[in-house]
């Protein structure tokens, strides 16, 4: 299966994401890209990848030049209509300016009128006039929509009267664009992403100062990990967010994998950490499961931890039952000591990402605890097979294991149990007779 990772450890621009993936790709495919991206016809727009630098690191930067111009922080600042969001001295270097221009048009005056402004529907007509699949045109658009739904919510106006400003409307479909080709073109069954940074701090725009990450920012991210740090300004961006929420399937640790490509998309300014996302392409050995419900080769697993002393014994015992009849795959209990010496127990629940949700409620149903810590843990298992063998004491289950170099069977314990008390001898003494 063929996994792309983005590490996403100093946030996430729409130049950085297109960047990095053009980066991971061959010389002959970035020149091809490359020339694609210039011909599909982006009014005025022009693409060159560049070579950057950051803390002795080596990748690309992608410069989008529209009428021959690169995007700069002063030009945007020349434009800024009174009500646009623009970055003060704690602002990003994504030069991804374009992300907030946007205006809705109940804020604007008179002293904004000579602007050009462009709705969505403006946008998808530049969109679906461009020489790309009708794939690509469609998550354009879904990534458009995520945008505008979150500026919708911030400021309470209908999706339908959210405008887009002139000076930032073809950069931003230029950086959207070029990431859903190259999505497209690297074709990965899976795409995983760590958890975002976004920053920390303030931005300051027209409206005044807003935290980091800026409102819209904060509304796409919802339900995905994201964490502040240490870096102050506004390390994700609006654009960014989106395109990770629009394409990513999972976001958490990078997954087992064999990396066959690596790319680094650099933002501009530079800081003591590496000043770029980073994507790497890869695979992972398919898992095939066997008649146990099990997993081969390696797999992802949930483990669920939670501190108990006010229950008995029994009443553990019983929620471990129950828990294993919800779904869990293990249940065990670990003797601890909690403050003031108070004796203790430590539950441990391990089960299906898929079955977290489900096994988390009915830890809160058996037991006393009032919090849940969980884990996401990447587990080496072996291939697991089952085999009915005939003996003279009837059908055995047999279970086979192998992988990493080593094979061993044994008998399933339940079979060896039942032939036991019938002979009324030991199970040792069962297991000499079968082998």
């Amino acid at each position: 299966m063929k996994i792309l990772y983005i590490d996403c450890g100093m946030g996430a621009a729409g130049d950085m994401l297109t960047a990095a993936l053009l980066d991971a790709c061959t010389d002959d495919e970035k020149k091809e890209i490359l020339q694609q991206l210039n011909n599909i016809g982006i009014p005025d727009v022009t693409y060159t990848l560049t070579r950057s630098v950051k803390c002795g690191i080596t990748g690309s930067h992608m410069e989008v030049a529209v009428a021959g111009v690169v995007e700069s922080e002063d030009m945007y600042d020349h434009h800024h209509g009174e009500h646009e969001h623009h970055h003060g001295e704690d602002g990003h270097h994504h030069d991804s300016h374009h992300d907030h221009h946007y205006e809705h048009d109940h804020m604007r005056d008179g002293h904004e009128a000579h602007h050009h402004h462009h709705s969505m529907s403006d946008i998808m007509a530049v969109v679906n006039g461009l020489n790309v699949s009708d794939r690509v045109k469609k998550d354009v658009e879904n990534v458009y929509d995520l945008i505008a739904e979150a500026e919708s919510h911030v400021h309470g106006v209908k999706v339908e009267d959210i405008h887009f400003h002139e000076v930032g409307t073809m950069d931003a479909i230029a950086d959207i664009t070029a990431v859903c080709v190259l999505f497209e073109k690297i074709a990965a069954d899976k795409v995983v992403a760590s958890p975002v940074h976004v920053g920390s701090g303030q931005v300051r725009c027209a409206h005044g100062i807003l935290p980091v990450p800026a409102p819209a920012t904060a509304f796409i991210l919802k339900s995905i990990p994201i964490y502040g740090g240490q870096i102050k300004g506004e390390l994700c961006t609006p654009t960014g967010a989106a395109l990770l929420k629009y394409f990513v399937d999972e976001f958490g640790s990078m997954p087992v994998m064999s990396s066959d490509q690596i790319g680094y998309g650099m933002g501009k300014k530079d800081f003591d950490r590496a000043n770029c996302v980073r994507v790497i392409v890869g695979t992972v050995e398919e898992r095939d499961q066997v008649s146990d419900g099990f997993f081969s080769s390696n797999d992802r697993i949930v483990e669920l931890s939670c501190n108990i002393d006010d229950m008995t014994g029994e009443e553990i015992g019983f929620a471990a039952d129950m828990l294993m009849q919800q779904g869990a795959r293990d249940v065990f209990t670990i003797p601890i000591y909690m403050k003031k010496g108070r004796p203790a127990v430590l539950l441990r629940v391990i089960c299906q990402p898929d079955d977290r949700e489900k096994i988390v409620k009915a830890i809160f149903k058996y037991t006393s605890t009032i919090g849940i810590r969980e884990t996401l843990c990447n587990r080496y298992i072996l291939d697991r097979s089952m085999e009915q063998q005939e003996t003279v004491y009837g059908t055995v289950s047999k279970k086979t294991v192998s992988g990493y170099g080593v094979s061993r069977a044994k008998y399933e314990y339940e079979d060896l149990a039942r032939i036991a008390r019938q002979q009324d001898i030991s199970i040792s003494e069962v297991k000499n007779m079968l082998n």
